[in-house]
């Protein structure tokens, strides 16, 4: 090994190289980790990568980019990373893109259009390659491959990673009815959020097939964009106020759920003995909360780790992919949910 004086400017991998007595491309396949690296001897990558350590060699990865024309950088916006539905999410991008040696920049559109296209054109001006959607119907198409995750609305070159919500809401009303519900409340979603629409119209089919009633005095419809507890709190107060009973709820997700189950403890109420509790999404506090939550399971680390696979792939060179994937929900029965009581 040549014991030459260390560049006083930046070390290329030529000096890496020069520094180990190799050629320039079998240190650039040891330290990029090339699939031809496998052939040559561990003792020999072993000199390589402590010249590289001891030379303090740092690959120029915007060079690289501009010599490839590659950022191996995806976009990913969401309503929000806080600890609901979109963390989950971001949690199997992060898992998938990582395993792929992609970085993944995340901006929050709230729901709000002029949002969305402000870091959209960022997020294009700063190279991703691609774009992945959660909690948002897009206006329109993008000019890089998309994958919306809970999109349902069809462009050219997006695929919609949707769940199967007629599924969902029948799995959820027939373990009420079974408990003997037939006064149950929804709480609907906020109509900016993208299954809002379509979870409640599924709720509706299903309810009409078992031959229950979606009152209009047992509905209340979030407006808020809490992504917080509070979301469903102070819903679950207006529906105690309007003094028409209800044995059970289904709630639009599991933090709607959860503040819903402190309005009724506040009123005096147990859950599930008095009123029972549905919630959708299964986040990662559903299991831990008093009661432990019921709740209709979306995949959503597998959603998100679904949405990054089908993008990466289309960012390879892939040409031919779905225009929408369907994935099954499941019932997850905890505490939150009992026997109907009987009417006094």
């Amino acid at each position: 090994m040549k014991r030459g004086k260390k560049s006083a400017g930046a070390v290329t991998l030529k000096n890496v190289a020069d520094h180990v007595s190799l050629s320039p491309g079998t240190v650039s396949a040891v330290l990029n980790d090339a699939p031809s690296a496998r052939h040559i001897p561990q003792p020999t990558r072993n000199r390589i990568l402590a010249a590289a350590r001891e030379l303090n060699y740092r690959p120029n990865f915007f060079a690289q980019s501009l010599r490839k024309k590659r950022t191996y950088t995806i976009g990913v916006i969401t309503h929000d990373i806080g600890e609901g539905y979109g963390s989950l999410v971001v949690a199997g991008i992060e898992d998938y893109a990582r395993q792929k040696d992609y970085f993944f920049v995340t901006g929050v559109h709230r729901h709000d259009p002029e949002l969305f296209e402000k870091y959209s054109r960022l997020l294009i001006q700063r190279g991703v390659e691609g774009f992945i959607t959660i909690d948002l119907n897009l206006q329109h198409s993008l000019p890089l491959p998309t994958v919306a995750v809970s999109g349902h609305r069809q462009h050219k070159g997006v695929t919609n990673i949707v769940l199967d919500h007629r599924c969902a809401a029948v799995s959820a009303l027939k373990h009420l009815v079974e408990l003997g519900h037939r006064e149950i409340a929804v709480m609907r979603g906020h109509p900016a959020s993208s299954d809002a629409e379509d979870r409640w119209r599924a709720i509706c089919e299903a309810a009409k097939e078992m031959g229950i009633e979606i009152r209009p005095e047992l509905t209340v419809q979030i407006q808020s964009e809490e992504s917080s507890p509070k979301l469903g709190y102070p819903y679950a107060q207006e529906l105690l106020a309007r003094r028409k009973r209800f044995t059970a709820l289904f709630a639009y997700n599991d933090i709607s759920a959860i503040g819903a189950i402190r309005a009724f403890q506040e009123a005096g109420l147990s859950v599930p003995t008095d009123i029972s509790v549905v919630g959708f999404d299964d986040i990662q506090g559903a299991a831990f909360h008093y009661p432990s939550l019921t709740t209709v399971r979306q995949p959503l680390w597998r959603m998100g780790e679904i949405a990054a696979k089908m993008l990466l792939e289309r960012i390879e060179g892939r040409t031919d992919y779905p225009t929408e994937v369907a994935v099954e929900p499941e019932l997850i029965i905890r505490e939150s949910t009992a026997k109907a009581p009987s009417k006094s």
